[in-house]
């Protein structure tokens, strides 16, 4: 006695050899013109998910040059100030020191003056 169990395996439908013979081609689905359409609500969602993301884009972008501008101000005056302490030091080898704090300070005062 034995028992044969049928098994129902699922095959796709072959579609056969192709008339024009390109094979390697893959083979063509009919045009459907509304297969690609979303609902308007779909697509307000969509744009209003880009919208964030842009906005946050534009935030993150502005961080970063207000963080760039910072650094270059730093440098710019760490360099103004080694340029005064050389200025000063070179007026120091030719003046009294005490003229020297009084020119200084008469410098900052119209500093003060012009900006």
């Amino acid at each position: 006695m034995s028992t044969t169990t049928a098994t129902t395996a699922v095959v796709p439908p072959t579609a056969g050899v192709r008339k024009n013979g390109k094979n390697w081609h893959d083979t063509k689905k009919p045009f459907r013109p509304t297969a690609g359409l979303t609902s308007y609500a779909k697509r307000q969602e969509a744009k209003k998910h880009s919208d964030a993301v842009k906005e946050l884009e534009r935030e993150m972008k502005a961080q970063h040059e207000a963080e760039r501008q910072a650094r270059i101000q730093r440098i710019k005056d760490r360099r103004e100030a080694k340029e005064e302490k050389l200025r000063y030091e070179k007026m120091a080898e030719k003046m009294h020191h005490k003229r020297l704090d009084r020119l200084k300070r008469r410098e900052k005062r119209n500093k003060l003056l012009n900006s």
